[in-house]
């Protein structure tokens, strides 16, 4: 675990890398430690921002695990805290180059079991998208703010 925090006056910036191996049980505990490193800069796990936090890791980590899953690679989770912007970015990192990277929410049926998850990231998030990762695999990001 690899934790920054980098004070500055009103400035303070605090992140945290992990990786999680590509599995369901990866992306479960990614969810728990984003909730508890969370709790600890004050955010309780019943909060709204805590609370939103763990759906936008869990489905970005779900979708790493489902979709970017590369036999024998972990995936990544960055979380960064710029308390004085207001924000929290969640960062989930595969191994898999996808041929077309996530830009938009898919529309979902309503009858359906899944495709609901960059929906929910959408309405939950500042803004989000995704970018390339060299020399492999991509990186799918999110932005929320501290205060819901």
């Amino acid at each position: 675990m690899t934790e920054i925090a980098a004070p500055g006056g009103e400035y303070e910036l605090h992140s945290l890398t992990l990786q999680y191996p590509s599995s369901p049980r990866g992306a479960q505990l990614a969810r728990r430690h984003a909730v508890r490193w969370m709790e600890e800069r004050g955010y309780p796990p019943a909060s709204d921002v805590s609370c939103a936090v763990a759906l936008v890791v869990g489905e970005l980590a779900a979708n790493a695990v489902q979709h970017g899953r590369v036999p024998g690679r972990d995936f990544g989770l960055r979380l960064a805290l710029d308390r004085a912007a207001g924000l929290l970015r969640v960062e989930v990192a595969d191994a898999a180059s996808a041929r077309r990277l996530p830009t938009a929410a898919p529309s979902s049926s309503p009858e359906g079991e899944s495709g609901r998850g960059l929906l929910l990231v959408d309405v939950l998030a500042v803004r989000w998208g995704s970018a390339p990762r060299g020399p492999v695999g991509k990186t799918v990001w999110a932005e929320l703010r501290l205060e819901i």
